[in-house]
């Protein structure tokens, strides 16, 4: 038996969904425990290339159960378009279990979050308007509705009823809109829960039993420890606990068992929405990394938005992979930097002329500039390559460096975008 958590060291946009593919082929079971369709793991095999935005990162494997545990936003409208269009590409009909206990994601969810951006006009947050912080606010505010809810009308009914008492005089009075209907809501819900109801099911039963017949089961994170709300560059972060500690309660799976702890982190930096970046780098230098970067060049899997741009930067995810508790270390997309003659990586953090290695509190971060150390390039491809010895002297300089730095061991080394492209060290 082992529990595997996979998360991100940074901003989010890692590689987790790459690995996350990689590693499930060992597994049996994989689960997404927080966030919603509010980011998406971009994968590339042999059916293709997908982003999958509600799906765990293991349904390209038949024999895998791939679940959502409690503490996800169920999309409804999300999860069976996105399981529709990945059997139409050719993708054997994948297990898919989602917890009876999970929040769903209703459609004045989704209306504020847009309207609040609206409001905030230039103060905005950047966020992807799917509802996430509005459905978790009231997942907290407890007027939120539980998968098994849908199969109980009546009280579907009530709660839902009770939950627009309050939004309509949102909708009415702060943001001047059209109120909503409970009825239609509700209705919409009833119409698609035969197709979701194979689907629902006690996911504690689920996992305590795995767990005693000595199951391999994945933890599959979204975004990264720069988005948690605790320990991120809040208020710039999402609304759900990115770290693995909280991987025990959004999955549904007792603390002890989860043994390793794989953090991701690019060989270089990118962020997508608002929010201090110390590393960014901007004009054709940005342009280019951007360019270059993944199969089709660094923009967004939800949002389509071109990805800030950065040089790897030691302080962050030193701090990430702290947070994160993490065993070992992913190295993502080290292939791309192969066009650079130099390479800076970011070191330190200058905070009004002091240097320091320790991330800053927020109000400190937006006044942090990055100190830069270069490294050499080793100008050569590196896709085909398998074994660590193997890479140019400059290249394992490289991971060597960071490794050394951020002081967790770089176990993996992604290459290059396909599923096989993989160092194991």
């Amino acid at each position: 038996m082992s529990v595997t958590a996979i998360v991100g060291a940074n901003w989010g946009d890692e590689g987790k969904g790459k690995i996350t593919d990689y590693l499930a082929e060992e597994s049996d079971i994989v689960v997404r425990f927080q966030g919603g369709k509010n980011a998406g793991h971009t994968i590339i095999n042999d059916y293709g290339k997908f982003a999958l935005h509600m799906l765990p990162s293991g349904v390209f494997y038949q024999n895998v159960v791939n679940v959502l545990g409690p503490g996800i936003a169920l999309d409804v409208e999300a999860f069976l378009k996105e399981k529709e269009e990945l059997v139409s590409r050719g993708v054997p009909e994948p297990q898919l279990k989602i917890s009876e206990r999970a929040q769903v994601v209703l459609p004045y969810h989704i209306l504020f979050d847009k309207y609040e951006e609206e409001r905030l006009a230039k103060n905005q947050f950047g966020s992807t308007k799917s509802g996430i912080a509005p459905f978790y606010a009231d997942k907290y505010y407890k007027i939120g509705i539980q998968a098994a809810d849908i199969f109980q009308e009546d009280r579907l009914t009530t709660k839902i009823s009770h939950a627009l008492d309050i939004k309509n005089s949102l909708l009415e009075h702060l943001y001047k809109k059209e109120t909503m209907n409970a009825d239609k809501i509700v209705g919409d819900l009833v119409r698609v829960r035969d197709k979701l109801k194979p689907h629902i099911c006690d996911t504690v039963t689920l996992f305590n039993d795995a767990l005693k017949d000595g199951k391999r089961i994945l933890l599959e994170g979204q975004l990264g420890a720069m988005r948690d709300p605790d320990y991120g560059i809040y208020p710039f972060s999402t609304s759900s606990s990115t770290l693995a500690g909280f991987a025990s309660v959004g999955a549904g799976i007792p603390p002890h068992k989860i043994t390793k702890i794989i953090a991701v982190t690019k060989a270089y930096s990118s962020c997508v929405g608002a929010g201090p970046f110390v590393s960014e780098i901007f004009g054709d230098e940005a342009g280019e990394l951007r360019r270059r970067g993944g199969d089709s060049g660094e923009y967004g899997a939800t949002t389509g938005r071109p990805r800030r741009m950065g040089w790897f930067d030691v302080v962050a995810t030193r701090y990430g992979c702290m947070v994160q508790g993490a065993t070992e270390v992913e190295l993502s997309l080290l292939d791309v930097l192969g066009y650079l003659d130099e390479i800076p990586v970011c070191v330190q953090y200058e905070i009004e002329g002091e240097k320091t290695d320790t991330f800053p509190v927020p109000g400190l971060l937006e006044k942090s500039k990055p100190v830069l150390k270069t490294m050499a390039g080793w100008k050569t491809q590196i896709s085909d390559i398998r074994k660590f010895e193997d890479l140019p002297g400059e290249a394992k300089a490289y991971v060597d460096f960071i490794e050394e730095s951020i002081g967790f061991p770089i176990k993996w080394i992604s290459v290059g975008s396909r599923r096989d492209a993989m160092i194991r060290r």
